[in-house]
């Protein structure tokens, strides 16, 4: 690596700690919901800017994303190493920034200026992505179908969390689904001959996935609940909706157990005499594609900044990262905040990330993150090889 370049980023990040602070804690009292992080992202944008990048704001079509780009001076970014720093700021319902968007989102943006920083004394191309709604509808799924980093060589981001780090994240993949069940409505007493529940289906429905949980793989998770029902005690409802989402860690059994619940709905539209339809609520989340010698980078770059990694974590949550991974080499590391073992999406892990111990968390990560991405940049054996297991992978 240059030592001009580690230099440069490293001081940058020393220069900005306390600004660091400031803006992550400004997002925790500010949070903003996913498809609303309007200030937020306007924010990310001008710091952008004012760092010297070229900022596109919005971007392709969602009115929170933006991408900053940095160029060596060389002026030529075809063929050149191009690495890109993935970016999440939305918060959830309620809780605020129980995810920690505001703290690793901080860190990733200041991380990329601090690379920019260094790209005098680079060849190729950085990118700062922001990246909305995680939450929820997973801006990064519409990114990666876009093709925002199909010419990327290597993406990453750190996300917050509590008790322990560790570089090989995975995560299973997601299929959100409404289901609408619709009937014939009757007079429950006078005529229920005539009528045909659209509950009795939903609840049949239900009580199938209950018996395909006994079936699924290792991982998997099914969770499911009632939306709506219309009608009253008298009248035979010809309307019942209910939300399922089916989790997976793997592509194809992915597909497999999507397929299953589907079957499960159909069957018990023919046994009620009912009819039912779906539609997807969000997009479908992609399970995390690893990468080892990405991972292993991450890891060794961990321990060097005296971060403690454990290993062997089976897939738990999931993260449009994933979706990110199929189109270009991506790493989600998880990275301890606090020491406290605390649950995320809970209001004591929101207060964590204003805590001292978060901002220490924040300086380092931020520090960690340039730290990799120059080592890719300035390394080609090292972008090739990562290349090279991620062709393997798809394959």
């Amino acid at each position: 690596m240059s030592k001009e370049a580690f230099s440069r980023a490293q001081s940058y990040i020393t220069e900005k700690a306390g600004e660091m602070a400031v803006f992550s804690d400004y997002l925790a009292a500010h949070p903003e919901l996913s498809e609303e992080e309007y200030e937020t992202s306007r924010m990310m944008a001008d710091k952008l800017r004012e760092a010297g990048f070229a900022v596109e704001y919005p971007y392709i079509g969602l009115p929170t994303a933006f991408i900053g780009k940095k160029i060596s001076p060389d002026g030529e970014s075809s063929g050149r190493p191009v690495v890109a720093v993935m970016v999440e700021y939305d918060a959830l319902p309620e809780i605020g920034h129980a995810c920690g968007h505001n703290l690793h989102g901080t860190m990733a943006l200041y991380a990329g200026m601090a690379i920019g920083e260094a790209m005098g004394d680079l060849v190729g191309e950085l990118r700062v992505v922001g990246t909305p709604a995680e939450e929820t509808d997973g801006a990064k799924i519409r990114m990666a179908d876009e093709g925002v980093f199909d010419d990327v060589d290597f993406a990453i981001m750190f996300h917050s969390f509590a008790g322990e780090s560790f570089a090989d994240y995975r995560s299973l993949g997601i299929d959100g689904l409404d289901f609408t069940f619709t009937g014939q409505t009757s007079h429950s007493a006078a005529s229920p001959w005539r009528g045909r529940s659209a509950q009795s289906g939903m609840l049949l429905f239900i009580d199938a996935l209950n018996m395909l949980r006994i079936h699924m793989h290792d991982y998997c998770r099914l969770a499911a609940y009632i939306t709506e029902v219309k009608g009253a005690v008298n009248i035979i409802p010809d309307r019942a909706v209910c939300r399922v989402e089916a989790r997976a860690p793997e592509q194809s059994i992915q597909r497999e157990l999507t397929a299953a619940v589907l079957e499960c709905a159909r069957g018990a539209a023919i046994a009620t005499r009912t009819e039912v339809s779906w539609k997807n609520f969000e997009g479908s989340f992609a399970p995390m594609l690893p990468n080892l010698t990405a991972e292993k980078l991450a890891e060794e770059t961990m321990v060097e900044y005296g971060v403690i990694c454990t290993k062997g974590h089976p897939a738990t949550g999931s993260t449009d990262v994933g979706n990110v991974s199929y189109r270009c080499p991506a790493i989600q590391p998880e990275f301890a905040i606090t020491p406290r073992s605390l649950d995320l999406h809970t209001r004591e892990f929101a207060a964590a990330t204003t805590a001292e111990e978060g901002h220490e968390a924040l300086v380092k990560g931020a520090r960690v993150i340039a730290d990799i991405c120059l080592k890719v940049f300035t390394d080609d054996d090292l972008r090739k090889k990562i290349k090279a297991e991620f062709e393997a992978a798809k394959r």
